[in-house]
């Protein structure tokens, strides 16, 4: 186990220089780093997780994109398979710039390690710091089966972490000047920082950009309730596996504070220090 820990190590920094070069190529239409706009992003929405489609994906969490004259649209959140065993994905991020007036997106990426995301609350595992909804070992990933939907798909391995359930929507930004959230971050994203990362793979890049073609997807239509707000698979937005957003119950506060609730576990442990637990369902 030892041996292979360490070709591990050596194999998983080497295949994200590969991802990253890859990746380095026209035709990515994504939401650009340091793309900045002068309206706050609307609050995210309350949806549940639609079913797992297959053992080894990850829960990519929705967002709000920016759509041009249309506004912000909603980029229903999906499960991917990640592009190599190890991977994690850390979710991208609206923050108030240091003008005070406009907001920029800092786009996610895949890396060893989930990093800062601007503590913000997307649920199903990312709750601001951290990420509680699984982790990896020995090559294979264990999932959080208080988070996620497992529908009819068998789970080689999992474990339970308990997470209250979020029924109100949440700020979708970070920056407590204009209301959003007040975040910095800590020792761990600092560290998560400094490793290699890869960018979101083509079919995250597909499923942002066609869903600025979905009717309902901008916030002037849906008003804050998409009815697309997440899938199963990645770019389809229509027959088996879609979920509406739900209603919320009240409107999202500037700031939050919170402390972890008790943990229960089985079939493997979580890792320590995953930040507090939170999740839509």
């Amino acid at each position: 186990m030892t041996v292979l820990n360490s070709i591990r190590r050596f194999l998983l920094p080497l295949g994200l220089l590969c991802l990253a070069l890859t990746w380095a190529a026209p035709g990515h239409a994504q939401m650009a780093p340091g793309f900045s706009v002068s309206i706050a992003p609307p609050p995210l929405p309350v949806y549940a997780e639609p079913p797992l489609p297959a053992d080894g994906y990850i829960f990519i969490p929705g967002y709000w994109a920016w759509g041009g004259p249309n506004g912000f649209y909603w980029v229903p959140g999906t499960w991917v398979q990640p592009p190599a065993p190890g991977l994690l994905w850390t979710p991208g991020y609206w923050s108030l710039a240091a003008d005070g007036v406009s907001y920029v997106w800092q786009p996610g990426y895949w890396g060893p390690s989930v990093g800062f995301y601007g503590g913000v609350d997307y649920g199903f595992g990312y709750y601001g710091t951290g990420y509680d909804g699984g982790y990896w070992d020995s090559g294979f990933f264990f999932y959080n089966s208080r988070v996620h939907n497992f529908g009819r798909v068998r789970v080689a391995h999992s474990f339970a972490k308990a997470v209250p359930a979020v029924r109100s929507a949440r700020v979708s930004f970070t920056g407590a000047a204009r209301g959003g959230v007040d975040a910095r971050p800590g020792p761990n994203e600092d560290a998560a920082s400094h490793e290699q990362h890869a960018p979101a793979v083509d079919l995250q890049v597909q499923h942002e950009t066609k869903a600025a073609t979905i009717r309902s997807a901008p916030v002037a239509v849906n008003h804050g309730r998409p009815p697309v707000a997440a899938t199963q698979q990645p770019a389809t937005f229509t027959g088996h596996g879609i979920v509406a957003a739900r209603p919320v119950t009240s409107h999202p506060a500037p700031t939050r504070t919170s402390s972890p609730p008790p943990q229960s576990q089985s079939h493997g442990s979580p890792p320590p220090g995953q930040g507090d637990d939170r999740d839509h369902h």
